[in-house]
């Protein structure tokens, strides 16, 4: 029987996920796991491939029948070799997905930042179809990167590189060393956002927040500040206004550098509060920008939701199998 689909995986710092994709990328099949980090890479291999299993089986198909199968990491890659290098979030070094992966199923695998596998599957499959340069930004619980040009993944000789949260900015944090510059994952990831929406939970200008999560920061996620913004928690709203605003002066040093046709935005943060996001770097880019690259940067959100990240890994080894 001749090979036909191809599986996406998003490995991230709670989940794994595994999607199964006909030619056309319609979902056949998928299953999620709990990422289980803390566990070692040993067992998560086992679990990566158990979630593959399991979405193949749930799409009817087996793993003789994948002609392609990519995956998107929480950290530094080593594209060539298919090694994710680090994870900090899961405790990772040096471990050979590729390799484990390719003997199991038989079939080509491509080892992807995740940031880079989602900017690149919205701009094959997504908002940013027929540009000829993206940069994809993602706030999630940090901040990641992306830039796909010409339909090649930005790269370094052998890594992956676009750490956007790693971006260092002048100003004052609790973070780090006193005189360390502080990162813009600090200030724009859902973290560093949840810290001040707990001091302003404390200080009892966020009721909202007080009922629905309390003081514990892993349960402000982005539906509760958004919640706390419809509720008309002004100093909510100013806490999001200035993290965007930081991260719309990071975006700018990008625009500045590699003039992107097309910024796009992703992440559960984006996805709750689009409109919020767009505007205010937008404002940003043109404020601190050259006029000209400004001017020729359109900023859009992204499409493909929580199949970001698969689908993209999925379509980019698919294209190279």
């Amino acid at each position: 029987m001749a090979k036909r689909i191809s599986v996406g995986i998003d490995l991230g710092g709670t989940k794994i996920m595994a999607v199964v994709f006909d030619q056309d990328f319609n979902v056949l099949g998928s299953d999620r796991l709990p990422t289980e980090g803390h566990k070692g890479s040993k067992d998560g291999l086992k679990r990566i491939l158990g979630a593959v299993d399991s979405a193949l089986e749930s799409s009817g198909n087996d793993r003789d029948e994948v002609v392609a199968c990519g995956i998107g990491c929480p950290g530094v890659v080593d594209f060539n070799n298919g090694v994710l290098r680090e994870a900090v979030n899961l405790g990772w070094e040096d471990v050979e997905i590729g390799r484990y992966l390719s003997k199991k199923i038989k079939a080509e695998v491509v080892v992807l930042n995740d940031v880079d596998a989602g900017t690149y599957g919205e701009y094959h499959l997504g908002a940013a179809q027929g540009a000829h340069s993206v940069f994809g930004v993602f706030p999630g619980t940090g901040v990641g990167g992306g830039f796909v040009y010409d339909g090649k993944i930005l790269r370094g000789k052998t890594a992956s590189c676009m750490e956007f949260g790693r971006y260092r900015m002048l100003g004052s944090t609790l973070e780090g060393d006193p005189d360390e510059p502080i990162s813009l994952e600090s200030l724009c990831g859902r973290l560093g956002i949840a810290s001040s929406c707990v001091i302003e939970a404390l200080r009892g200008n966020a009721s909202s927040i007080m009922e629905s999560a309390g003081t514990d920061i892993k349960k402000i996620k982005s539906g509760v500040i958004k919640k706390s913004i419809d509720a008309r928690e002004d100093s909510i709203l100013q806490i999001m206004k200035k993290s965007i605003h930081y991260l719309g002066i990071g975006v700018t040093s990008v625009v500045e550098l590699l003039a992107p046709e097309v910024v796009v935005l992703g992440g559960g943060l984006v996805e709750k509060m689009p409109e919020l996001y767009l505007e205010g770097l937008r404002e940003a880019v043109h404020k601190y920008g050259s006029k000209a690259l400004a001017e020729g940067v359109d900023f859009r959100a992204a499409k493909n939701g929580d199949l970001a990240v698969a689908i993209g890994a999925a379509s980019y080894a698919h294209a190279r199998a």
